[in-house]
């Protein structure tokens, strides 16, 4: 086979494979997780957050985020309030996070919500992914691919602290 025909043959696949790794979407039934992100950890800090850039519930009926674990943590809890706000009174775990239908919800460093990955087995680096698995009242089970990553932009900075 000729270089002009292989090139042929592979320029799709080359094309598409920008964006299947820029890709950072999943979906389980009818929720679409969008982009699930964490910012790098210091040595020795014991915890650190992931969000989402974005959780829809395409389905017509209300779900419901009940559980998520990561062997890069021992374990993972809902937490209200955002962990760059040093004003914070406190921070509100929550036994999960509902989703009606049709609605669209943001965890956002800085937001109102984020998953607080409690006893981290070691420091979360920028570049590094790891899997997190989310469970959901309804949908059921997917595992995500955690981008560890710093935002674009950080606001006011993003300590972790509790």
């Amino acid at each position: 086979m000729n270089a002009a025909r292989r090139l042929c043959l592979a320029l799709p696949a080359l094309l598409l494979a920008p964006a299947a790794t820029r890709a950072h979407g999943f979906r389980v039934g009818d929720i679409e997780i969008d982009h699930p992100y964490a910012l790098p950890t210091a040595a020795g800090q014991a915890q650190g957050a992931v969000y989402l850039r974005r959780l829809r519930n395409h389905g017509g009926r209300a779900d419901r985020l009940l559980a998520a674990e990561t062997p890069r943590a021992r374990a993972v809890a809902f937490h209200r309030g955002p962990l760059d706000d040093p004003q914070a009174l406190s921070l509100h775990a929550e036994p999960g996070i509902a989703l009606p239908a049709g609605a669209e919800l943001r965890l956002r460093h800085g937001g109102e919500w984020h998953l607080l990955l409690q006893g981290l087995q070691q420091p979360l680096r920028e570049g590094e992914r790891f899997p997190l698995k989310l469970r959901f009242e309804h949908a059921g089970e997917r595992e995500v691919v955690v981008w560890v990553q710093r935002p674009r932009s950080t606001g006011t900075g993003h300590p972790h602290r509790h």
